[in-house]
């Protein structure tokens, strides 16, 4: 199969995703700091590191074939949830988020003939946890890498009450989107 597009990311969620929707992909996982800027909104933190993930990409690679990245954030009220650093900060985000509904946002930055972006924000409301599951959730090893310290897809989904939004935008990769920004790249989806 000919490779559409270069995914700007190692994460294993969003190959599933676009695996999902037949789009074929080499990889080229780009790092850089994810540290918010002060005052920084969730909005633009994650607009402003989805585009500089691609752009990075873009300079390692040259013109070529259209780069995609994506960056999520889990954010409650004003504070972003990134990775947690260490186990005392994973257990203090599932704490936060225990009985309250949060937002996730996901942005995709699209590089190829012009650059597009776009961002999913997706309500995501969590039952009541207990301090029992919290430790063993965060002992099962699947917060370690996650925004906000769990995964919906995973066993997180039983601490979900409600969702009104995108799944594929909370694990990592909406492809509403991104099949959106694809088309405009001339990327088909569906062909006869």
């Amino acid at each position: 199969m000919t490779v559409q597009i270069i995914l700007a990311s190692a994460s294993p969620r969003r190959k599933e995703l676009l695996d999902q929707i037949k789009v074929t992909y080499a990889v080229n996982p780009v790092d850089l700091d994810e540290t918010p800027r002060p005052s920084e909104s969730p909005l633009d933190y994650v607009q402003r590191l989805a585009a500089e993930k691609s752009a990075a990409c873009v300079a390692q690679l040259g013109a070529g074939l259209p780069v995609l990245a994506a960056d999520t954030a889990v954010v409650l009220g004003d504070l972003i949830m990134g990775k947690p650093k260490d186990r005392d900060e994973g257990l203090a985000m599932l704490r936060q988020l225990s009985g309250k509904t949060h937002q996730v946002y996901s942005a995709i930055s699209l590089r190829g003939r012009e650059h597009g972006q776009a961002v999913s924000i997706t309500d995501v409301s969590f039952r009541q946890l207990t301090e029992r599951e919290i430790a063993a959730y965060w002992q099962s090893g699947e917060p370690v890498d996650k925004a906000g310290s769990y995964a919906i897809q995973g066993l997180a989904g039983v601490f979900v009450e409600s969702i009104k939004g995108s799944f594929s935008g909370v694990v990592g990769l909406p492809l509403f989107e991104t099949a959106d920004l694809l088309s405009k790249q001339g990327i088909e989806l569906f062909n006869e």
